[in-house]
């Protein structure tokens, strides 16, 4: 099935053309992003019961008007229209941001856009992507009583399972982009969720966390009963870590930890607006070998069916797959549209809001590492000494100084190219970003990609992403 249009936008659209007709008489370029979003959140715990909650954040019905003249820039952002609203838009645009455009010191932004860059070809459509069960339908009662049967099972997989939690998060939204060339509106869902086992051991307490997620709708939710008993296996076996000796190691890295590894490796470090501000070390390395030759990565909102696909970005941008880095070498950054046109490079589609009220910035959409040819028996069994990294937690990175540093639940002993069963936790990998990337030696031939959280840019403007690849073996620095 397809998710449908929203009554709301096809409500307000007539009103729409009229503003950015009235808006074109006046400005070389207008444009108007409509947005109506439903985001939930449902959780069940032993300890904590039951919670229903809207997403404060992914839930939001909202305009943002852009405007470009004689070189300057403004937004406008508002969340009501009608007919007699019309006029005080067009004074708000005119008497305000312009004006207050004109008052900023030279020195604050001396580059000047054009018009005609932002514009492009003209192109309508309205797409949708797909769904099996549309969790509304399944309902908040529906919903919660599927999770309450997962935490009861984990409860009763293991006396030492102190504590459990079953969670499910989902976004229906639609989005209409208006300009003198373009008339997009999509139609956009996706669910994720996780199971949680807390284990202790007298005063030891440990937790894994396995999450599912998809571009679609509550039918993803049926998976989370196949990570039932790996996260209360894992949190059992994690009573009895050890804490790993520092130093480097021949590493196998699953998939998630993969895409922990590309998020923070060549995530941030290519999202181009830190070129225009000198603050990312890649701008110095395009044309250059920064990893592996055995290493292709995408990144794009077509690149995989995942919950960062979109069919356009928020300023009107078709969604692509942009290939960062190629056989090794570093081909391309993404790019938002002011950017690229202050760069002399061209968008990709990655121009993407937290909300209508907040500025589109250069961000990630679905990053991963292309599938090698080597199979994971073979991996393991190249390894005399190290270990398997399983269970990504979360990391950053130092765009500037290719920095790496990210966590890692559990690192599983390999000795003379088999698993012992003996585990460490936590682990902390950290490296230098192209020694880690080159040192990549063996890439599976399978992939896996998840996106059960978010992403900010710094700490803040947060939206969903996702990440991931194949199995990588590289030498790693872990603590």
């Amino acid at each position: 099935m397809k998710v449908k249009n929203s009554e709301y936008i096809a409500e307000k659209k007539p009103l729409l053309k009229a503003l950015l007709s009235r808006l074109l008489e006046k400005y070389e370029y207008a444009s108007i992003l409509a947005c109506d979003s439903k985001a939930m959140r449902y959780s069940v715990s032993k300890r904590a019961g039951s919670t229903i909650a809207p997403d404060g954040v992914m839930t939001e019905r909202g305009f943002c008007v852009k405007i470009v003249d004689k070189g300057e820039a403004a937004e406008y952002s508002f969340n009501e229209i009608d007919e007699d609203s019309l006029n005080s838009i067009l004074t708000k645009i005119d008497g305000e941001l312009l004006a207050l455009s004109k008052k900023l010191p030279d020195a604050v932004d001396e580059f000047k856009l054009d018009a005609g860059v932002l514009e492009g070809e003209s192109i309508s459509f309205n797409k949708s992507t797909d769904y099996e069960e549309d969790p509304e339908e399944l309902g908040d009662e529906g919903i919660l009583s599927l999770l309450q049967g997962i935490s009861d099972k984990i409860a009763a997989y293991d006396e030492r399972i102190i504590d459990t939690r079953a969670t499910c998060q989902y976004q229906k939204y639609s989005k209409l982009f208006l300009s003198r060339n373009k008339d997009l509106q999509e139609n956009i869902m996706w669910t994720c969720g996780a199971v949680i086992a807390m284990a202790s051991k007298g005063e030891e307490v440990q937790m894994s966390y396995k999450p599912v997620s998809c571009l679609g709708g509550s039918e993803i939710l049926k998976d989370l009963e196949n990570n039932i008993e790996p996260a209360c296996r894992t949190a059992i076996e994690l009573l009895d870590s050890e804490t790993i000796t520092p130093g480097e190691y021949d590493c196998i890295c699953e998939p998630d930890v993969t895409g922990m590894i590309v998020h923070e490796a060549f995530g941030h470090g290519v999202e181009m607006d830190m070129f225009v501000k000198d603050r990312a070390l890649a701008k110095e390395y395009i044309g250059k070998y920064v990893a592996s030759p055995l290493i292709t990565m995408h990144d794009g909102a077509a690149t995989i069916p995942q919950v960062a696909s979109f069919f356009f970005d928020d300023e009107g941008n078709i969604g692509t797959d942009t290939v960062i880095i190629d056989k090794g070498i570093l081909v391309s950054g993404i790019c938002d549209s002011q950017s690229a046109a202050h760069l002399g490079f061209h968008a990709t589609g990655n121009g993407r809001r937290e909300s209508c009220e907040r500025k589109a910035y250069t961000r990630m959409t679905n990053t991963i590492f292309e599938a090698g040819s080597s199979k994971v028996e073979d991996m393991i069994a190249s390894i005399d000494y190290g270990f398997m990294l399983c269970e990504a937690s979360s990391g950053m990175e130092d765009p500037k100084n290719w920095g790496i540093q990210c966590m890692v639940t559990i690192a599983r002993e390999i000795k003379d190219g088999k698993l012992t069963g003996k585990i460490f936790s936590p682990i902390v990998l950290t490296g230098y970003v192209p020694d880690l990337l080159k040192s990549i030696s063996m890439v599976s031939d399978e992939i896996k990609a998840g996106g059960s959280g978010a992403c900010g840019k710094g700490y803040k403007e947060w939206v969903k992403v996702s990440d991931g690849g194949p199995y990588i073996k590289a030498r790693i620095r872990l603590g």
